[in-house]
């Protein structure tokens, strides 16, 4: 049986068991229980879930990401994480992932956007989606020099209607999470040399998540 690990903050929760379901009897897809929050907490904690997830060093695939929490605005100020610094993280992840899981194929799930004008204060917490492009982009560059893939999360979503949201970030609805599973889905069966087969693999999901659900983004 091969193994899929998903890294990522609570959209990669929302996609996770579809996408878990969708390959049963074809890989194991494993996870962190936890929300993996922003660039610097994957690169602190990635051996850690390795551990707790019992995640083999022979992992055939390493999806992740890292970037809406790195995009936060709080209090009209700059980025949580500056793009220097987020890129030199995203640096030293793919560098982790290469020593903890050698022999893994790696997509960068680049993140998603955002409704803007659902921020209910956006004076004390905000994100833009120009922002999140910019991150998106300084990551693909870094993690295509180091040989990995990137599923662009962000594009399948640009131009979806409002309605797929539940609120200003989680597209939780049945079509948000039934789009993202498919997107994820599709990603990590190349990677694993699969050819995608609708009728074989097909991601079930009830939608309509919460944020207690994922201990919110």
């Amino acid at each position: 049986m091969k193994t899929v690990l998903l890294i990522g903050d609570s959209i990669r929760q929302g996609y996770e068991q579809p996408v878990r379901e969708a390959l049963a009897g074809v890989a194991d897809v494993l996870a962190p229980q936890e929300n993996c929050r922003f660039a610097q907490y994957v690169l602190r904690n990635l051996h850690e879930w390795k551990g707790s997830a019992n995640v083999p060093d022979d992992t055939d695939v390493v999806h992740w990401n890292a970037g809406l929490w790195d995009t936060l605005i709080l209090y009209e100020e700059e980025p949580l994480t500056p793009l220097k610094v987020y890129t030199e993280f995203i640096e030293r992840i793919c560098c982790r992932i290469r020593l903890l899981f050698p022999q893994a194929k790696m997509i960068f799930a680049t993140s998603t956007p955002v409704l803007e004008h659902r921020f209910p204060d956006p004076d004390t917490c905000f994100r833009k989606n120009s922002d999140i492009r910019r991150y998106n982009a300084a990551a693909a560059e870094v993690v295509l020099r180091h040989g990995g893939m990137i599923n662009d999360l962000y594009g399948a979503l640009e131009s979806v209607p409002e309605s797929f949201y539940t609120d200003m970030t989680h597209p939780y609805t049945e079509e948000g999470i039934r789009l993202l599973s498919d997107k994820v889905l599709r990603s990590v069966l190349e990677a694993l040399g699969e050819k995608y087969d609708p009728q074989r693999f097909f991601c079930s999901c009830s939608g309509g998540k919460s944020m207690e659900d994922t201990k919110g983004l």
